[in-house]
């Protein structure tokens, strides 16, 4: 019995280790996926019209970038010594700057871009002529673009509402 046992435990063993099928379909590309990043330190100019405002050029990305990619940009506001060796600190745009001076007036650093280029601005609630050149020149700005893909789908309300099984009169409505 105990021969017996053993023989089939051995057949099956070499049974189930000795089969093999056709290989499956070729799979999607290993590797990590990384964040493009590059650095800029733009000169800015000023416009008056239409708005009261700082900008700089148009900065075009030196790799490849698609309509799907998230960009994301960092000042350099400063410069944390606690460390060693010293770090820089980052602050993402958009990104305001309060002048304490009584008068309620600030500044924000900004940024507009598309798949092909980034540009920045500095805006302001008071006249920009009078800006503090510490605030304008000298800047440095880190763009990290992201790679990201769009969804397979884009519902609409109507879409929502159906998986819901609503007709949305049950949506609960706040009042400003």
């Amino acid at each position: 019995m105990k021969n017996i046992l053993l023989f089939l435990a051995l057949s099956s063993t070499i049974l189930f280790t000795s089969c093999e099928g056709d290989p499956g379909p070729p799979g999607e590309p290993g590797g990590l996926v990384y964040a493009n990043v590059f650095e800029v330190s733009p000169t800015f100019s000023y416009s008056d019209y239409p708005d009261n405002q700082y900008f700089t050029s148009v900065y075009n990305y030196p790799f490849e970038v698609y309509e799907s990619d998230v960009v994301l940009v960092y000042r350099l506001s400063g410069l944390d010594d606690t460390t060693s060796p010293p770090a820089d600190i980052w602050t993402q745009l958009p990104q305001n700057k309060f002048y304490q001076d009584g008068t309620g007036d600030f500044i924000q650093y900004n940024y507009n871009s598309t798949f092909i280029s980034v540009q920045f601005t500095i805006e302001g609630n008071f006249d920009l002529t009078n800006i503090d050149p510490f605030d304008l020149n000298g800047q440095t700005f880190r763009i990290a673009v992201v790679p990201a893909e769009f969804a397979k789908t884009n519902p609409s309300m109507g879409d929502i509402l159906e998986v819901m099984q609503t007709d949305g009169s049950q949506i609960e409505k706040i009042e400003l």
